[in-house]
């Protein structure tokens, strides 16, 4: 029988990564309520003027009906955006130099090994669609003007990609992190793989939510930009700000990319619905939300403001690297290396895997990590929020991506908690009690 990875539901012995009603609702959720909430986002951003209101006093003439007649049906058009977009990204993760790197070892015992080429594709992918679109190849706006088409077929064609993935996990799955909770629809929901491949080294997850997913997140936001230019004949300083925020943003999450691979969403998230369905679709409509208001909302800022809001972005988004560079960096150097010019201070804690072979871990307790132990959602969250905010206050909806990424990044912070808790036991407890606060020091 093949065993569970920590942090994925079982089948009636215990642990889930909530409630079993939390995890029920999230489910439903999910499958119902964000496929068409995707739709109405797209649709009150571009058509609407942003208004909330707007769309609420539509649908409420319209009923059901005027909500069909809104979705936009998936074309060529769009399938062929899709299709040569992705392809372009599987060939560089594919074929890109590459330096090996090696994820962490699974409670099975299973080492993933990596291709980290991400910096190098994130350069060709955004010199490619400048260049495409500045010698008169391809246009971006193109992009743009079929994007409620591009995302229903993301919607469909992700809900597709994710049975077949629920197939393979039950016919070929690529390692033994893999198995049923005996349940069809949380298999289908959370994942039935750790680790899903195609072939050696094509890894599933990282170009579901590395490749297609953040790097549209930089492709999109390009877009924007180029739209309010053919538009207007100029960009917006607003625009400019928020394009920017993004794009160093991204290019941060490429630079890191190996790390990211450490973290819960490849590490301990199975290649479910969930999580593959989450960056095929949710992070190129949602993430990018702001930009895309911004398209038909030009602010004027003025000089002092943004460059203001584009500092405060930036210390923020450097915040947030440095977090995750002072802990790489800590586990690395096997909690050798200095924090802030001083000796880490760190606990030593051991663990039992799944195999019954004891592991040893350093959890380190100094620098941003002594602060509390989820410090570096702060600044995540801020930087959402100043590219965000230069397109100021007339209309709640382009705030919705910060308060999303703050409820998710606040329950991701408890599942972190809730998994190291049965992870390390009472070195955890030693842990929580020399780092009391979960993310906002002093407060929470």
């Amino acid at each position: 029988m093949k065993k569970k990875t920590v942090g994925q539901p079982k089948s009636g012995d215990g642990d889930t990564v909530h409630s079993p009603l939390v995890t029920y609702a999230s489910m439903i959720s999910l499958l119902t309520l964000c496929p068409p909430f995707v739709i109405l986002l797209w649709y009150t951003m571009t058509a609407a003027d942003g208004s909330v209101s707007e769309t609420w006093n539509y649908l409420k003439q319209n009923g059901v009906q005027g909500f069909l007649d809104i979705w936009p049906r998936p074309t060529a058009t769009a399938y062929k955006i899709i299709v040569v977009y992705g392809l372009f990204e599987a060939a560089l993760q594919l074929l890109l130099p590459a330096k090996t790197v090696y994820g962490p070892i699974s409670p099975t015992g299973h080492q993933p090994v990596y291709k980290a080429n991400g910096v190098a594709a994130y350069l060709v992918t955004l010199i490619t669609y400048m260049a495409l679109w500045w010698f008169g190849i391809f246009n971006p706006t193109v992009v743009y003007d079929h994007l409620g088409e591009i995302y229903s077929a993301l919607i469909f064609g992700s809900f597709v990609f994710c049975i077949l993935l629920y197939i393979k996990g039950h016919l070929a799955p690529s390692s033994t992190d893999s198995g049923s909770s005996g349940n069809i629809i949380i298999d289908f929901y959370w994942g039935m793989e750790l680790y899903p491949r195609i072939g050696k080294y094509f890894d599933i997850k990282v170009f579901t939510n590395c490749r297609f997913g953040m790097m549209s997140w930089a492709v999109l936001a390009l877009t924007y930009c180029i739209k309010q230019y053919e538009e207007n004949g100029k960009v917006s300083d607003s625009m400019l700000v928020n394009t920017a925020l993004m794009l160093i943003y991204v290019t941060k999450f490429f630079w890191w990319e190996a790390g990211y691979w450490n973290t819960m969403d490849i590490a301990h998230d199975r290649a479910g619905f969930y999580i593959c369905w989450g960056c095929l679709v949710w992070v190129p409509s949602v993430y990018t939300s702001p930009g895309m208001y911004l398209v038909n909302h030009p602010v004027n800022l003025g000089i002092q403001l943004a460059i203001s809001i584009l500092l405060a972005g930036i210390l923020c988004i450097f915040i947030n690297y440095d977090c995750d560079r002072q802990r790489q960096e800590f586990r690395r150097t096997n909690g050798k290396s200095t924090v802030w010019g001083k000796a880490p201070s760190k606990i030593e804690a051991s663990y039992t895997t799944t195999t019954g072979e004891t592991k040893r871990s350093l959890l380190l307790t100094s620098g941003w990590w002594g602060l509390s132990r989820h410090f570096h959602y702060v600044p995540e969250i801020l930087a959402a929020f100043f590219w965000t905010v230069p397109a100021l206050f007339n209309h709640f909806l382009p705030y919705f991506y910060v308060i999303f990424l703050t409820i998710l990044l606040f329950d991701r912070a408890k599942r972190d908690d809730d998994r190291c808790r049965s992870k390390y036991g009472k070195y955890w407890k030693l842990y929580c009690d020399k780092v009391p606060y979960r993310i906002i020091p002093g407060i929470y």
